[in-house]
């Protein structure tokens, strides 16, 4: 490999990438597979992330501007906890900044992201004394699986517009008691086809946003050691919430032999196209603006 933005691995990131992790917020990218992995790259560029970081096999294909401009990771996301075990050391190495982390095929929006980058919502979000805000993962599959069978297109992806939900989430330190300002979202294509989803995936919440600090670790749940990073509003009122746009679990449904012949279609009757737009996504409920103008 001769690009300049490429690391042999974990420990060659952390000793020699300093200098993508000196400034945030930091995007942080793992590529499961290379579908639409270099629309997830330039969507989260142009929000505004100081350094885009890309986690993948040296056998992953990127275009030339990309490897100018994206710092590329030799990583294998194969075993258990491999996702975990490269947020939680590069949370180690970047104190004080604000990090996000998604897969391919995935792509951040919050409030009004089409005019203003991630750098100023997050420094609203820091002034609200918030250090991590919760996002939901908004299911987007292929209207036609006979055209696209990977269940992955852009052009044009649907999203449900409903059949989403939120349960307490109890705290098994306090005999079950539910959690303050914590819920479990359940929704989408996870919900529909929950028969070929394990029960501890199936949730869709995740705490996607988030500022290293000392002392806290990323769970394979998709939730934080430190409890009130796992929480969706501080105790006086709303706070920002995001949403991750995915392809993931589509894209895994119709790759799967377990799940794939039983699936004709992803459409149901609350199926509508996705508009790549926020708005969209506010109207529905999916994400929450809190104090944010």
């Amino acid at each position: 490999m001769t690009e300049t933005r490429y690391y042999a691995g974990l420990g060659d990131f952390l000793n020699r990438g300093k200098d993508a992790l000196a400034r945030g917020p930091v995007a942080l990218v793992f590529a499961e597979d290379e579908v639409e992995l270099d629309t997830t790259l330039r969507h989260h560029q142009q929000l505004g992330f100081k350094s885009v970081v890309c986690f993948m096999p040296d056998s992953f294909g990127l275009p030339a501007d990309l490897l100018r401009s994206v710092h590329r990771v030799r990583h294998d996301m194969a075993p258990d906890g491999a996702l975990e075990r490269a947020v939680n050391a590069v949370i180690g190495a970047a104190e004080g900044q604000w990090l996000y982390y998604c897969f391919n095929a995935e792509y951040l929006f919050y409030p009004f992201c089409e005019t203003r980058t991630i750098g100023e919502m997050l420094g609203f979000h820091g002034e609200e004394r918030r250090d991590a805000m919760l996002s939901f993962v908004i299911d987007l599959y292929a209207g036609d699986l006979g055209k696209y069978p990977d269940a992955v297109s852009l052009e044009t992806a649907c999203i449900d517009k409903t059949g989403y939900y939120a349960l307490a989430r109890p705290d098994p330190a306090m005999n079950n008691h539910p959690r303050e300002r914590q819920l479990d979202f359940f929704g989408g294509l996870r919900w529909r086809f929950e028969e070929h989803i394990p029960a501890p995936r199936r949730k869709i919440d995740r705490v996607a946003l988030f500022r290293a600090q000392p002392g806290i670790a990323l769970r394979d749940d998709h939730t934080f050691t430190d409890e009130e990073y796992n929480t969706y509003a501080c105790p006086w009122h709303n706070n920002l919430t995001a949403a991750i746009a995915s392809f993931r679990t589509a894209k895994a449904l119709k790759r799967n032999p377990g799940s794939t012949f039983d699936i004709d279609t992803f459409r149901w009757h609350n199926t509508i196209p996705f508009e790549w737009h926020s708005r969209q996504l506010l109207d529905l409920g999916l994400m929450e603006p809190g104090q944010w103008f």
